[in-house]
């Protein structure tokens, strides 16, 4: 009896289960962990507002992260500009553009479209557009061969015969 390999055993409905929302929801829990109760306001209001303005501001270190999904220190002392500013006053545009003014465009995360950043919105939807262009014109290649028939030589067309006479064919 030749050798056979065992069967790979498969992972039950609620082991898949349970592996999938382990990676959903972790990466979801940890930006609760980025505050420290010292950082937050006492008022719930206040609290939510703070949220929101720094829900709009990129942590400079970090990847694509706001300010309060961040540990980095430089998050950090973002969230405490926002909260010096909120209680000075200003309103979330106010803060939102005095955090932009010191340093640029980039540390918001949905920068306005302007000529710097008309690329980064723009190149998107040049590529999608290729793209499409792309499999459209191959899918009409695929669809309608340009396979003309072939013209046969008269010995060619004698060999055919000669061959369909005799059966080979």
């Amino acid at each position: 009896m030749p050798f056979a390999l065992p069967r790979p055993r498969m992972i039950g409905p609620r082991i898949a289960t349970a592996i999938a929302l382990l990676f959903v929801t972790v990466p979801h829990g940890t930006g609760a962990q980025a505050l420290t109760a010292d950082e937050m306001f006492a008022d719930p209001a206040q609290e939510a507002r703070a949220r929101d303005i720094g829900r709009d501001l990129r942590c400079l270190v970090c990847q694509n992260q706001s300010i309060f999904d961040s540990n980095a220190g430089l998050a950090k002392d973002l969230r405490v500009v926002v909260r010096e500013r909120m209680e000075a006053g200003d309103t979330d545009e106010e803060v939102l553009e005095f955090v932009r003014s010191r340093f640029g465009d980039y540390v918001l995360l949905d920068p306005p479209v302007s000529a710097q950043t008309s690329v980064l919105w723009l190149a998107p939807v040049a590529f999608l557009l290729l793209g499409a262009g792309f499999l459209a014109v191959y899918m009409r290649g695929r669809r309608n061969p340009k396979a003309s028939p072939t013209e046969l030589s008269a010995a060619d067309r004698a060999e055919a015969q000669r061959l369909l006479k005799r059966g080979d064919a």
